[in-house]
């Protein structure tokens, strides 16, 4: 049978045991319904969110009233985020349209890669609808859009264990005889070469193909001047001979009508024979423990479970080494690739792994990258004092730079002091909705300057220094109606943390696009997703020091509790916030050495 082009693109990854492992790239049609799916799901979440919310308002008006914005942006935010961190690399609508996301070594993705790739879907929806995501989808050799060239993850066809092989076209059942002409090394480098040839541009496939000519020439003294279609014929020939020396191996035996079968398929038939059973066995196995959890494996299961990893990994290097039926080398492999995301994972408990991100990965990460939190820190203030001093200098560039709302509240200020109220104090029945709006509204501008990162880091400089002139020129416009006190006892509680938590998203996206402009001895994209490792944990600590601030700036700075507890509040947070980061100091090495 004539090999045919496959137009499909490929990703091999070699795992541990040195066998490698040939997945399927997810294609843009399919990876879209998926999407449509998912966002289906979304829409539906929000609706049931909204008509509960509605039908017990009336009597539950403080708990509806937190719980509508949080829910909201639980469901947006965290829907991809968290049935890819934590099932897998699959959403429902992934795992219906059979897909996965992985990471590019072929190892199941974390909640880390899972966060940075859809935070970033931020940058992939520009403009509306996903067009640059698509574009990069369509586009890119791994069919990976900018959140996947963050995270360092790819999407791909999923292929369990259990699933049904269909014969697939290609290298045929010929066989022939005579020795192989080439070594294992450069065998390997054919075949490498055909089954990525159709993806390659024509000038790069010619010009490996001319090489690979070069080097193959001594075997083939008469070749095709068309480089591409020798290289492909030496490598068909090559596949026949190995396949005709594997069958040479195992004795043929007389079927019932006292023939011998003939071919690689009748050998592979008695190879399938001999070790169907144990490839069966291991199969039903990892198909449990993928459904159930590594950890419901005896402890008599879990040591048999590796050896017949081993021993199917063995299977099909030889499988691949001697040509075998292109019905068990699919077979193989999907055993192969389902027990390395298996073995290779992260089977710690979900709890475990969250409270180990969040008390020790974050924290160290934030020390580890002092010296960009720093600089983020410098790209909030200088503004901020810039902005202070032009308003102090010129009063009346408030009515040109300040939001109306910020120009009212402070021609207000003076009857709320006067009336002994504080800035935008609240009714106590409003707190809680009001605490539960601030987190979300600040996280999502934690997210927003993250992604900024990846535009050289020029997003991330300018949502910093846009939000520091902003609260420079506020302060001095109060100053300047004599309120600075009367705006910044309601700051007080909360600032400390929310102003962090803002450094370190900026941060994030600084380390970004310090990837892309500065990758040091890595390639960009080896530098962008080694970066987007700390930076996730940097988003991480935002996202924490977030929801506490907005816990107290909803339940505290819009009370009217006295100065002196607000003032206590931020010196305690401060000290906390020392503390939560000497913490992570004591992990820095551990943490930086599995970044």
């Amino acid at each position: 049978m004539a090999a045919t082009a496959d137009y499909r693109q490929h990703l091999e990854v070699e795992t541990p045991e040195h066998v490698v492992i040939d997945y399927e790239i997810a294609g843009l049609g399919s990876r879209g319904l998926a999407a449509i799916i998912d966002t289906l799901i979304v829409f539906a979440l929000m609706t049931a969110n909204l008509l509960v919310a509605m039908k017990l308002y009336s009597t539950f008006k403080v708990v509806v009233g937190a719980w509508i914005p949080l829910a909201q942006f639980v469901v947006v935010w965290g829907y991809f985020t968290l049935f890819e961190g934590f099932r897998d690399g699959q959403t429902p609508g992934k795992k219906w349209m059979g897909l996965r996301v992985i990471r590019d070594t072929g190892h199941p993705i974390t909640v880390r890669e899972a966060g940075a790739r859809n935070l970033l879907r931020i940058v992939d929806l520009l403009p509306p609808p996903y067009l640059l995501g698509i574009l990069f989808i369509a586009f890119h050799p791994k069919g990976k859009r900018i959140g996947d060239l963050v995270a360092g993850t790819v999407v791909v066809r999923d292929r369990p264990a259990d699933a049904p092989v269909a014969l697939v076209e290609g290298e045929g059942d010929a066989v022939a005889t005579g020795a192989p002409q080439l070594s294992d090394e450069d065998f390997r480098i054919l075949r490498e070469f055909v089954g990525r040839a159709p993806q390659l541009p024509p000038v790069v496939r010619t010009r490996l193909a001319t090489q690979l000519a070069a080097r193959i020439a001594d075997r083939y003294p008469t070749r095709d001047p068309d480089h591409v279609a020798f290289v492909t014929a030496a490598w068909r020939d090559e596949s026949a001979r190995r396949r005709g020396r594997f069958a040479a191996r195992i004795p043929q035996r007389a079927t019932a009508g006292g023939e011998a079968p003939r071919g690689a398929s009748a050998v592979m038939e008695r190879v399938v024979a001999r070790k169907g059973a144990r490839w069966d066995a291991f199969g039903a196995m990892a198909s449990r423990a993928t459904s159930q959890g590594l950890d419901t494996l005896s402890a008599e299961e879990l040591p048999d479970f590796a050896a017949r990893y081993r021993e199917v990994a063995a299977d099909l290097a030889r499988a691949r080494t001697y040509g075998a039926d292109a019905r068990v080398r699919l077979r193989l492999e999907r055993l192969v690739a389902a027990g390395h995301n298996l073995l290779y994972r992260d089977d710690r408990k979900t709890w475990h792994r969250m409270w180990r991100f969040v008390a020790v990965e974050c924290p160290a990460a934030v020390v580890s990258a002092w010296r960009i939190v720093l600089i983020a820190f410098l790209a909030f203030t200088l503004p901020a004092l810039g902005g202070y001093a032009a308003l102090r200098e010129r009063p009346a560039l408030a009515e040109e730079v300040l939001p109306a709302v910020m120009l009212e509240r402070a021609e207000e200020g003076k009857r709320e002091v006067a009336a002994g109220r504080g800035y935008a104090q609240a009714q106590a029945e409003s707190r809680a909705g009001i605490a539960s709006y601030i987190m979300t509204n600040n996280m999502r501008v934690a997210f927003a300057c993250f992604a900024g990162g990846v535009v050289l880091g020029v997003g991330s400089l300018v949502s910093l220094a846009f939000n520091g002139l902003l609260l420079g020129a506020i302060s001095a416009h109060f100053q300047n109606v004599g309120l600075l006190a009367y705006l910044w006892t309601f700051v007080a509680g909360h600032g400390v943390l929310e102003l962090f938590a803002i450094w370190c998203a900026g941060a994030a996206g600084f380390l970004l696009g310090l990837a892309i402009v500065r990758p040091g001895p890595y390639s960009r994209r080896d530098a962008l997703v080694l970066n987007a490792r700390i930076a996730m944990r940097l988003v991480g600590t935002s996202i924490v020091l977030l929801l506490v601030a907005g816990t107290i700036e909803g339940f505290l700075s819009t009370s009217g509790a006295a100065t002196w507890i607000k003032v206590a509040v931020s010196v305690a947070s401060a000290v906390l916030l020392a503390l939560y980061l000497a913490n992570g100091a004591r992990f820095r090495d551990e943490v930086a050495a599995i970044a």
